[in-house]
């Protein structure tokens, strides 16, 4: 069942043993392979104590050196199960090991996607459990997420082996223990496989969760950007896949928001107050520079301007242009959503006004009533952003997958 193909390339391997049925056959699965054990002790039940004795029999009798970690389970506004579990990886987190064993099985994966399922979980929680994951700088391996409970039942009897029964598993107030005692039967009426079928869309779910990883990681690499750890990567795909104008990610010196599936770097907004345009060629604005051709036929009618004082502004509200002119005029605010401009970035965009009135706005063009005629001589604005990035200039945004 542990398959030793499967074994992870970690020196120092720990069996994180309770007791009970599952964890004991992993240890007799292992016993041979120079893995050490840890039981942790969470003080919940009266019969705890006992439980850490059968441990210590079991690995003399199978000659495994066992730690017993004691633990305190602090609830802090979760569940007893959510509690128990911060507590208990808190422990494998200090321990002395490269890798721990744990032995979540089919069985286990199953009632994990339907209960993260029933929370409304995205594509990570659909995934379910991965075989081999992160703890900080120690690998989780779970070498019987395949194997149905049933399987596992077999084993322990066709090798006389001996186990706990926690208490705690008749608790129906405890989620999984509702799931597997009374949710799970009434599916098996109807769906005899139901829980291979959960486990098998949590490996498809989890593919496209490793594909999006990649993909991130692809898109960081490719900007110059550190790798995240695997705790950041996550903590990056779940703040992504919120997809909101407000995300906002620090990694690294950049800053990543999301805007329509794409993911766009950023910088801080930086306002500025009225700059006068006297005819530059160039004028330098906070986060690029405004630049201006004067060409025949095109642009912001040089005659109109006249000896009209004129400005470059940023953004206030209200702002109104007339792009067509067989259309009416529009709101800035819906131009730049048909545009797909980024919310934060509309708002350190210069517009180009003469006296009171809005000439020009950058990424969207002229007002018709200020352009030039094709006889006629007018001014051509383009507008230089700083690259937002300065370590990679090949763009400023990429395609993430939903």
């Amino acid at each position: 069942m542990a398959s030793s193909r499967k074994r992870p390339s970690a020196r120092r391997i720990a069996v994180g043993l309770s007791g009970g049925v599952d964890s004991v056959v992993l240890l007799h699965q292992l016993k041979d392979r120079g893995v050490t054990a840890i039981h942790v002790h969470h003080g919940l039940s009266p019969n705890a104590d006992a439980w850490a004795q059968f441990c210590r029999k079991l690995c003399r009798q199978l000659g495994v050196p066992l730690a017993v970690v004691r633990v305190k389970v602090k609830k802090r506004g979760q569940g007893l199960e959510a509690a128990a579990r911060e507590a208990r990886y808190a422990a494998f987190r200090k321990a002395r090991v490269d890798a721990i064993a744990l032995a979540h099985n089919l069985d286990d994966q199953a009632e994990t996607v339907l209960m993260n399922l029933l929370r409304g979980a995205g594509v990570r929680g659909a995934s379910g459990m991965a075989e081999r994951s992160r703890l900080g700088t120690r690998t989780l391996w779970r070498p019987l997420l395949a194997t149905p409970r049933t399987q596992i039942e077999k084993y322990a009897r066709e090798n006389k082996l001996n186990w706990i029964e926690d208490e705690s598993n008749a608790d129906e107030a405890l989620t999984r223990n509702f799931i597997r005692r009374s949710i799970g039967p009434l599916l098996a009426q109807k769906f005899p496989q139901w829980k291979r079928s959960l486990a098998r869309a949590a490996r498809h779910f989890a593919k496209k969760e490793a594909g999006r990883d990649e993909l991130l990681r692809g898109f960081l690499r490719s900007k110059g950007l550190k790798a995240p750890s695997e705790a950041k990567l996550a903590e990056m795909l779940k703040q992504l896949a919120s997809r909101g104008p407000r995300t906002l990610i620090e990694h690294d010196g950049a800053r990543l928001r999301v805007y329509r599936d794409k993911v766009h770097f950023d910088q801080a907004s930086e306002t500025f107050a009225p700059i006068r345009w006297q005819g530059e060629r160039r004028v330098a604005v906070p986060g690029g520079e405004l630049r201006f051709k004067r060409v025949r036929g095109a642009g912001i009618d040089c005659a109109a301007i006249g000896d009209v004082a004129c400005s470059i502004r940023p953004r206030s509200g209200g702002e109104h242009l007339q792009l067509h002119p067989r259309r009416p005029r529009r709101t800035l605010k819906n131009l730049f959503q048909e545009a797909g401009i980024p919310p934060w970035e509309r708002e350190r965009l210069p517009l180009l006004y003469c006296g009171d009135a809005l000439v020009w706005a950058a990424r969207l063009g002229i007002d018709e009533r200020w352009r030039a005629s094709s006889g006629s001589y007018g001014w051509v604005p383009e507008w230089r952003p700083k690259p937002l990035f300065l370590r990679n200039s090949q763009g400023t945004h990429d395609k993430i997958a939903p």
